[in-house]
């Protein structure tokens, strides 16, 4: 069951960087249901600020983040902001100066453009003892959690193999030493991160792009499994996102357009008449399939796609792990490292070649 904001007996008290598009449609609205206490925000547009302070209820704003940080006293720090004029995700620097001012950081994604960066703010977080964590909202999709819990039951027999598709165009190898040519590109962290979530991280990939600069990337696990990543930046624009399948021993799970999840449970037709006896398509209940989707028909919470995309589950996540002390794990830094990299093996990796992660 959710708690409402007022009902939280605990809150942190929380400072905002940040007054865009995103933040307004996705981020501040997400505090309605996580503990959390918006005391102040920052954004160098004064109109934005003013106006976003009143209808989100900081108590007070600020065009200029670091008076903010100097003059309050912030448990955390969300950071929702745009890129530099060369492409670059502003957040490393934002994060630092938040993390030495003492306070925890949520940011959203990407949170960087490397590895390096992803490694001096994990330095950073832990001389200050300052925890982290990212926006990766799809590792709170409701539909990938329920994923990961039937891939980790022994009935499933484990992820034996994935394919993922997600609309994405990947720009030519000439252009990799231009980041403006590569921030779209930044977003391979979605799909990378509910991949990342479901099956931990990948040890090598091996890529190859067309000409349109749809590209399919094969990625080996730790554990055995193999996924393709198939980056198809040239379906239309009126086409689901993206499908997730992951097979296992003799079951499989689908999601379709991240909210319509179907479950092939182990056992089919056996015990129906056998190849080429059986009489009817319909196989025993025990075995069928099962399949979930949301009903809109009802103002529910679950139908928000403030909830079936995550974005409450991630600020609630966070902000909980705060209350109580503990590290934020699922979405934090050592998840970022990983899929950062998987974003820096794209841009500068060789096509057809085998890279190590």
């Amino acid at each position: 069951m959710v708690e409402f904001n007022w009902e939280s007996p605990r809150r942190i008290r929380a400072g905002f960087i940040g007054a865009g598009g995103h933040s307004y449609r996705n981020v501040y609205p997400a505090f309605q249901y996580a503990p959390v206490e918006l005391v102040a925000l920052a954004d160098h547009h004064a109109d934005k600020a003013a106006a976003y302070a009143r209808l989100f209820g900081a108590q007070r704003w600020y065009t200029d983040h670091r008076e903010m940080l100097a003059k309050e006293q912030l448990d955390a720090v969300f950071l929702c902001v745009n890129f530099d004029a060369q492409g670059y995700p502003r957040y490393p620097a934002l994060a630092a100066e938040a993390l030495r001012a003492g306070c925890h950081v949520w940011m959203e994604k990407p949170p960087a453009a490397t590895c390096a960066e992803i490694e001096r703010l994990q330095q950073i977080s832990a001389a200050t003892g300052r925890r982290v964590a990212v926006g990766y909202k799809k590792m709170f999709f409701p539909a990938y959690e329920k994923v990961k819990e039937i891939i980790s039951a022994p009935e499933f027999g484990g992820a034996q193999s994935a394919s993922m598709r997600y609309r994405l165009t990947m720009p030519a190898t000439a252009e990799r030493h231009h980041m403006l040519a590569w921030r779209a590109f930044m977003d391979t962290c979605h799909p990378g991160s509910a991949l990342h979530y479901l099956l931990g991280p990948a040890g090598e990939l091996c890529y190859r792009r067309a000409a349109n600069g749809d590209a399919v990337v094969t990625l080996v696990y730790a554990q055995g499994t193999v996924a393709s990543l198939c980056l198809t930046g040239g379906q239309a624009e009126t086409s689901p996102l993206e499908r997730l399948e992951v097979v296992g021993q003799g079951a499989n799970v689908v999601v379709e357009n991240g909210i319509k999840l179907t479950y092939y449970r182990p056992g089919g037709m056996r015990g129906a008449g056998g190849y080429g006896r059986a009489p009817s398509y319909i196989g025993p209940d025990d075995r069928a399939p099962i399949c979930w989707e949301p009903e809109f028909s009802l103002g529910q919470l679950y139908n928000k796609g403030l909830f079936m995309e995550g974005y409450v589950q991630q600020v609630d996540y966070f902000a909980r792990c705060l209350l109580s002390g503990e590290e934020p794990t699922r979405g934090g830094l050592t998840d970022a490292w990983h899929i950062t990299r998987l974003f820096e093996a794209l841009r500068f990796g060789e096509p057809g070649e085998w890279i190590k992660l």
